[in-house]
């Protein structure tokens, strides 16, 4: 498998300065809560605009419009979570994340952007956390594939859509994942990092359910 060209635009090109001044004061946020918390990597901050914002922004293209409902696992310092917040008002948005500090980092971030639609906020460990049932599972810098896939199964409906950032070892890691899980997945190139894609997968389940029969069927 290859990973598609990716495409031309700007995936914030088309943003309303609404949503730029959004983004904008996230990173603001970022910035100073970053004095006191690791958020993201100490190297990615000066650049944090391309690094975090725009290559958070890329994946809302794939979001179907008709699409209602996003679970974002590990949400960190908000990314893609609060990026896909301010681009979608529209979508009904949890945000998963088990660290009480961060935790409290995104829920100040979403009332300082101004958002119109506030993400829920689960303070829980994915595993354990109250299913979510979403339409789109997003995940950035979190998890081996194999396991993003054991921790959206709890959060996804059973047609839902899995939306993943992936660095250069992603090949390994879907060759990997098909040991444990039976699934199609789409690689598109990011548009920040030519070794990055993000993994569109759709519907999917273990790969033992292969081999498996309906009980009325067995001998």
């Amino acid at each position: 498998m290859s990973a598609g060209a990716p495409p031309d635009m700007d995936p914030l090109a088309d943003v309303s300065r609404e949503t730029r001044a959004r983004l904008e004061t996230l990173v603001e946020t970022l910035e100073r809560w970053q004095k006191a918390i690791n958020l993201v990597g100490r190297n990615t901050l000066e650049g944090a605009w391309k690094r975090h914002i725009l290559d958070s922004a890329q994946v809302v293209r794939q979001i179907p419009a008709e699409a209602k409902t996003l679970a974002d696992l590990g949400s960190g310092g908000g990314f893609p979570g609060l990026v896909i917040a301010a681009m979608r008002p529209d979508l009904d948005i949890t945000l998963i994340e088990s660290d009480a500090r961060k935790a409290a980092f995104l829920g100040e971030a979403s009332r300082k952007m101004g958002l119109e639609k506030l993400p829920r906020l689960v303070i829980k460990r994915i595993e354990v956390a109250e299913p979510v049932r979403a339409e789109i599972v997003t995940a950035r810098a979190l998890a081996p594939l194999a396991q993003l896939l054991a921790w959206a199964d709890r959060h996804r409906l059973d047609t839902g859509i899995c939306l993943f950032h992936k660095g250069k070892e992603w090949q390994a890691e879907v060759d990997e994942a098909r040991k444990r899980w039976d699934f199609t997945c789409e690689a598109i190139a990011s548009v920040t990092d030519r070794d990055a894609v993000i993994l569109r997968i759709g519907p999917y389940g273990p790969t033992d359910l292969r081999d498996r029969q309906p009980e009325g069927r067995r001998r």
